[in-house]
């Protein structure tokens, strides 16, 4: 007897979606129904609520009340919807609404993605929970990491620098979709349509009046050496920097660095020697090709890094299809067993017909 699988409830009520929207009907945050609390951070809360008009759950952001009143962090809020806004890609999450509601408060609107970070994925493997040790092997962290490459590379396309890259801010969705979230600490580079004054921030005529000189902001854990040094002149290969932290935890499961504050932490991403994850992490087997893509993007001069997040996407591309990267000179064997690998139906092939002609040749005999 076949076993019926449990119906699924439906998605769509058509009392609901086919519902005459009346002729005064509500725009702004009056057409939000009841705001439930989904998560908090250190500037802002997160909201799941019902968009009344079309019949859509919804994440709804707003600042915490005893910021509100902050220029500065009012204007960071706005540069984050409006960045994700014109950021049109897969790999960042649709915006659907900014505003004021009917207190006059700042808020934001995107699409409520259901899914998990990579930072609680990670803590999950540091922990040997079976699931997650059997759903997210080796190959798959990096497919995931290559999605968010994809994304930077596109943002940098753009003119745009995120400065706070971590695995906190990268959501893996339910069916494999991965999404570059937080972009209130973004940079605006250059002379693209997101760079112009009155587009991103109408009041500001540079970045100092948000991130002045000297000042530090970002994630101590994930900071690459200029920001941590304070230095103004910031392009892609900050975030490439990140990035290969973000490698580095997926290759070893442990963290880049540690440090009992913020100051301890920046000084040993300054100056303590940099740990070589094969070294960190014995156990792993970490390739030794896919640590040298992870050293380039970890140098500590900038200019010595990949150039870009696109060539930083390029080699780890390479290594997930088994090619050579940029960065490690290859032994003879090493290339045996590298093509050996991308080769492996038609040498099983080659070797079913030499298998077979000999059998053949033998029974005619």
């Amino acid at each position: 007897m076949i076993k019926k699988e449990p119906q699924k409830p439906l998605i769509f009520d058509s009392d609901k979606t086919d519902t005459l929207l009346p002729r005064a009907w509500k725009s702004g945050s009056l057409k939000y129904d009841e705001l439930k609390p989904l998560s908090e951070g250190g500037t802002a809360k997160l909201y799941t609520t019902l968009d009344l008009n079309l019949a859509r759950e919804v994440a709804y952001k707003t600042l915490h009340e005893d910021l509100r009143d902050s220029e500065i962090e009012s204007k960071r809020f706005l540069r984050e919807a409006r960045v994700t806004a014109n950021i049109q890609h897969p790999g960042t999450v649709p915006l659907y609404e900014l505003g004021r509601d009917r207190d006059g408060q700042l808020f934001f609107t995107m699409k409520k993605v259901d899914g998990r970070d990579l930072r609680e994925i990670l803590q999950d493997l540091r922990h040997e929970v079976p699931e997650v040790v059997e759903n997210f092997p080796l190959p798959r962290l990096l497919d995931i990491l290559i999605q968010v490459c994809q994304t930077m590379a596109f943002a940098h396309d753009l003119g745009v620098i995120h400065r706070d890259l971590k695995p906190a801010n990268i959501i893996v969705g339910r069916f494999g979709e991965v999404y570059v979230l937080d972009w209130g600490l973004a940079k605006v580079l250059g002379s693209t349509t997101l760079s112009a004054p009155d587009t991103i921030l109408p009041q500001e005529k540079s970045d100092t009046t948000m991130t002045p000189v000297g000042r530090h902001y970002g994630t101590p854990m994930y900071m690459p050496p200029e920001i941590a040094k304070g230095e103004a002149d910031l392009d892609g290969r900050t975030d490439v920097f990140s990035l290969g932290i973000i490698l580095f935890e997926i290759m070893t499961l442990q963290f880049f660095v540690e440090g009992d504050d913020p100051y301890e932490i920046k000084k040993k991403i300054l100056d303590q020697p940099l740990p070589l994850p094969r070294e960190v992490a014995p156990n792993r087997n970490i390739p030794r090709d896919l640590q040298a893509i992870c050293m380039k993007a970890l140098k500590r001069n900038k200019y010595d890094r990949y150039a870009s997040a696109a060539e930083f996407l390029k080699d780890l591309q390479h290594f997930r299809h088994d090619e050579e990267v940029s960065v490690y000179w290859y032994s003879g064997w090493e290339k045996l067993t590298r093509w050996r690998s991308r080769h492996t139906y038609l040498i099983l092939a080659l070797v079913s017909a030499g298998i077979g002609a000999g059998l053949h040749a033998l029974f005619s005999q």
